[in-house]
């Protein structure tokens, strides 16, 4: 298992749910959390209990639909910090209708937020993880990222995009000191999960910290075994998706 002391991990959608208790967790572990989101009154709380729990953390205000947001990101990056170590793509949007009452500005702003943005902010990162001895890419996908529901025909279009893209990265750095990992649960006990499923009782959902445990997982381990891809379902539903 590495150590995380003097990591540099940056985590997007971090000012809550998944991304907020990743943040957390990694810090815990001794990494300097670049925490991104929009929302900068939630991400600096979030940095607000990182310090106070004695960890290390900056916040930089991001929008994963607006390219010049990316880079932006990216150049701080650089210029505060010189190299990345860890990504974390964990930001993302959900969407409920029927596909023939989702608009092509539904699907757009959909595929933007969960593809394309993680794919540009990754690309954009490469070089800078590239410094690192041994980084690692954690893209946070979903189970419509392996299977379909129907009213989210755009949702899983975009997941399943997300791991595609994944797997194809995964490729390409495999001669390369860069790891790329995709992490597909079923429901977590999120403010989203809650929205779009009122049906799953809360007391069975995933809990955050679940996941962020695996996020450490991917991060820490560096043998000779590696996990490409976690699904995570509840203990309550189906196995074997």
């Amino acid at each position: 298992m590495k150590s995380l002391q003097d990591h540099i991990a940056l985590v997007t959608g971090a000012n809550r749910g998944i991304g907020r208790t990743v943040a957390l967790a990694l810090a815990e572990e001794g990494a300097h959390i670049i925490a991104a989101a929009r929302d900068v009154e939630a991400l600096n709380t979030v940095v607000s209990e990182i310090e106070q729990a004695g960890g290390k953390a900056t916040a930089i205000p991001f929008d994963l639909a607006d390219e010049s947001t990316i880079d932006g990101l990216v150049e701080q990056v650089k210029t505060h910090f010189g190299r990345l170590d860890s990504l974390v793509n964990n930001a993302g949007l959900t969407h409920s209708a029927l596909m023939e009452e989702t608009t092509t500005a539904d699907f757009d702003r959909i595929m933007a937020v969960n593809t394309r943005g993680p794919y540009l902010l990754t690309r954009e990162c490469l070089g800078l993880l590239q410094k690192s001895p041994q980084a690692t890419i954690v893209n946070i996908a979903s189970v419509v990222g392996v299977k379909g529901y129907p009213m989210q025909s755009a949702y899983t279009a975009s997941k399943h995009a997300l791991r595609g893209w994944s797997i194809a990265l995964a490729e390409e750095l495999r001669e390369t000191a860069v790891r790329v990992h995709v992490l597909c649960p079923g429901g977590v006990d999120t403010e989203m999960v809650s929205r779009v499923r009122p049906d799953i009782p809360k007391e069975s959902l995933i809990k955050p910290e679940e996941i962020a445990e695996l996020v450490t997982y991917c991060i820490t381990h560096k043998g000779n075994a590696v996990v490409d891809e976690f699904r995570i379902r509840r203990a309550d539903s189906g196995p074997w998706f």
